[in-house]
């Protein structure tokens, strides 16, 4: 994207730093050189939103890696009969295919993309939505997630939520945050669920 405009790239590690509360604000972090500029409540140049959409449809998944623990944790919740979603905030265009391409859509009964409902994460509207697609009250959901984000919506939503301390944070530490459990993989919360 950097590139198509004519600007000098940056650092990944740098780029890794911004990411958080999707696409078009990672885009104005990235033009701004500055964490704060997801706060302007002006949106990214579309020539600048079109070229990331472009090059990140290309893309997506290539590098991909599984965290540990991701596989056999859906394995053990899977074995629990337990109904398993997503929610995230990644366009829905991009999430579908990393799904796949990580061999993970098996695996769950909802997917909830970013632009699917009017109210992506923070809001509790995307839990809520789902709670009611799996057929359960959001009480009895637990939410694992890697966020403050994610930590707001379960909070909202009135479900449950353990966090793992590896995600995009934003520069937030999780384990600041008052969660049911901060887990360190997830087949350590598939492993806590099933003790309890």
């Amino acid at each position: 994207m950097l590139r198509d405009l004519g600007r000098p790239e940056i650092a990944v590690d740098t780029i890794r730093s911004y990411v958080g509360r999707g696409i078009p604000n990672l885009v104005k972090r990235v033009l701004a050189g500055d964490m704060a500029a997801a706060d302007n409540a002006e949106p990214p140049p579309p020539a600048a939103l079109a070229s990331f959409r472009r090059h990140y449809a290309d893309e997506n998944g290539r590098n991909a890696v599984l965290f540990p623990g991701v596989r056999d944790g859906l394995d053990a919740f899977r074995a629990l009969e337990l109904p398993l979603g997503v929610i995230t905030n990644k366009a829905e265009a991009f999430t579908l295919p990393l799904l796949r391409h990580t061999g993970l859509t098996p695996y769950f009964d909802v997917i909830v993309s970013g632009d699917v409902l009017p109210r992506p994460k923070p809001d509790p509207m995307p839990l809520l939505w789902a709670s009611g697609r799996l057929a359960v009250s959001p009480i009895d959901v637990l939410m694992i997630g890697d966020s403050l984000h994610d930590f707001h919506a379960a909070r909202a939503a009135n479900c449950h939520v353990f966090l793992v301390p590896y995600g995009y944070n934003e520069g937030r530490d999780v384990r600041s945050l008052a969660c049911d459990g901060i887990v360190s993989t997830i087949a350590d919360a598939a492993a806590r669920i099933t003790r309890a």
